[in-house]
């Protein structure tokens, strides 16, 4: 198994960071590697999403799980390997400066499957390499 993990803090509220999240179609407002990116119905359990990533083929990811304000999951499949990327907000105890409630967003990368230990240290870092300015992004964009 291959793991990647990277998180921010902000005092953007859990509810406007998962409005973003689920307007998947406008998620190129805020990621910059998309391309271009469809849902098949509403964002939950079980939808699809076709992402196509900048000059590069369409991804498939699906929906594995979605929790309204707190977290959602989206796995592809390629090649014997499973991508599965966990989404989670925490809320934080205490105040930042500005007297705003805290906020920690998280992604975290697995990669398994038969291959994961030879081809996720080759894949994961591509995929994973946009996050810190894509989740800053994010972040600022849901802080308004």
């Amino acid at each position: 198994m291959w793991t990647y993990e990277h998180s921010v803090e902000t005092s953007a509220a859990p509810a406007a960071i998962w409005r973003l999240w689920a307007d998947v179609e406008s998620w190129g407002t805020w990621n910059a590697d998309i391309e271009s990116i469809q849902i098949s119905g509403p964002f939950a359990a079980g939808a699809e999403i076709v992402m196509t990533p900048a000059g590069q083929d369409p991804v498939h990811l699906l929906v594995a799980e979605a929790t309204v304000d707190e977290l959602f999951v989206d796995e592809a499949r390629f090649d014997g390997l499973l991508l599965r990327t966990v989404h989670r907000i925490e809320r934080l105890d205490g105040l930042d400066q500005g007297g705003r409630l805290r906020t920690r967003v998280v992604y975290r990368m697995e990669i398994t499957g038969a291959a994961a230990d030879e081809l996720g240290p080759r894949i994961g870092p591509a995929v994973t390499a946009d996050w810190p300015d894509t989740m800053a992004a994010l972040v600022k964009r849901a802080q308004g």
